[in-house]
């Protein structure tokens, strides 16, 4: 096939414009508004041109393994937090006032992945052009901005809690279901503030020429909202987050190495305890017994609380590493694009940071169920109760069976 050359003139006097081709082809002319328009044709392409609706094999598979992608990871969103959700309701030592924050995280992430994600799966397979209008942008951008907000919120909530559990000795006695529901109510407020600050009307000038002309759908732009929103959702919660957590690290570590008692084991603390009645010894020392037996339990006792708040610690720092891993790109590059448009040009690992922070909502109930015994053992009896035989269902509702109640 030959090389085709285009050589593109205009006369200026009556507006005729002429292409003239090279190769051996014919001539076309047709007229439009009094204009004379010669277009050059190859006879020996007419008939092998393809049409030009045609989609490449290669993007075709490329857009068949990212909905298979995007949707595992949606699925596996609502499911492990659903389990979550059900493990709480149903197993009643899970029902403690600082697990109703664990509740409400998932409800926060169970939204992400019902609510936010299946319309962003949507637009990343649509190669990121908005089809849904103007008004579904600010509802969804508004609604990605609510719930994952929420979801960040939430592990600040969580640490506050945790925190003050292992500092304060007392803690455990005045925190009550109002000061946990206040808990609740402030995050889920201050998501509601940051989410909805775009639709009344805090939003960049070219938010709707970018939907209508770009079929690009993007949160609010304005330079002033986005470090508004980027602190508020992330930067403040993430200084808070790790302060708490370094504080209670360092609380732990100094009541491990200074627990009294630190080299007797528990194990070897049962005989001694329950020495106090055999003799009449008992009788006579009776006083000094009684303390030795229970600055032994009590002994015991800090060994064990030792371990559960170490075992808390080192759960919070992972929950804690996941959360920076998943957000942390997204949130530098969301106020670099903000501040500088031109340092962010490619849309394509903007998307990705997007769903590596969306992913956070889908591996917090996994974090749960490795290093929560608690959360463990619930999920395991939800997978179980499906397999067991229908007499030992009809046992447990008798009453017969204290596999609900105990571990």
């Amino acid at each position: 096939m030959k090389e085709q050359i285009m050589i593109f003139s205009v006369a200026s006097n009556d507006g005729i414009h002429s292409y003239e081709n090279w190769t051996n082809s014919s001539l076309f002319i047709s007229k439009y508004n009094n204009t004379s328009t010669l277009f050059n044709e190859n006879d020996n392409r007419r008939n092998h041109l393809e049409p030009p609706l045609s989609v490449p094999e290669s993007d075709l598979i490329s857009v068949i393994c990212l909905s298979i992608l995007l949707s595992f990871i949606i699925l596996t969103t609502i499911a492990g937090n659903i389990f979550v959700l059900a493990a709480i309701l149903r197993e009643r030592n899970l029902q403690t006032l600082s697990n109703y924050l664990v509740f409400s995280l998932a409800i926060a992430d169970l939204m992400v992945a019902c609510l936010v994600m299946p319309i962003g799966a949507q637009y990343e397979v649509m190669n990121q052009e908005w089809i849904l209008g103007s008004a579904m942008c600010e509802i969804w951008t508004s609604g990605d901005v609510l719930c994952c907000t929420a979801s960040i919120l939430h592990l600040v909530a969580i640490a506050v809690d945790r925190y003050y559990a292992v500092t304060n000795i007392n803690y455990v006695q005045y925190r009550s279901p109002k000061r946990v529901g206040f808990m609740i109510v402030t995050v889920w407020s201050v998501s509601f503030l940051v989410s909805f600050a775009p639709i009344l009307g805090w939003k960049d000038e070219e938010f709707l020429l970018r939907i209508q002309i770009e079929k690009r759908c993007l949160v609010s732009q304005d330079v002033g909202y986005q470090i508004f929103a980027t602190c508020a959702t992330f930067y403040l919660p993430l200084m808070v987050i790790l302060i708490l957590y370094w504080r209670i690290y360092q609380v732990v570590r100094k009541r491990i190495r200074h627990r009294p008692g630190n080299a007797i084991r528990p194990a070897a603390l049962l005989p001694l305890v329950c020495a106090e009645n055999i003799t009449d010894m008992a009788s006579l020392n009776g006083s000094a017994k009684t303390s030795a037996t229970s600055n032994l339990r009590q002994k015991s006792r800090d060994h064990l609380e030792s371990k559960r708040e170490k075992k808390a610690a080192k759960t919070l720092a992972i929950i804690t590493g996941v959360f920076v891993v998943c957000w942390l790109p997204f949130f530098v590059m969301a106020l670099l694009m903000a501040l500088n448009p031109t340092l962010v040009t490619d849309a394509r690992l903007f998307s990705i940071f997007l769903w590596l922070g969306y992913a956070n909502s889908t591996l917090n109930p996994l974090i749960y169920t490795v290093f929560s015994p608690d959360f463990r053992k619930a999920f395991s009896k939800l997978f179980c109760r499906k397999r067991q035989p229908v007499r030992m269902r009809s046992s447990r509702l008798r009453g017969m069976s204290t596999a609900d109640t105990t571990f």
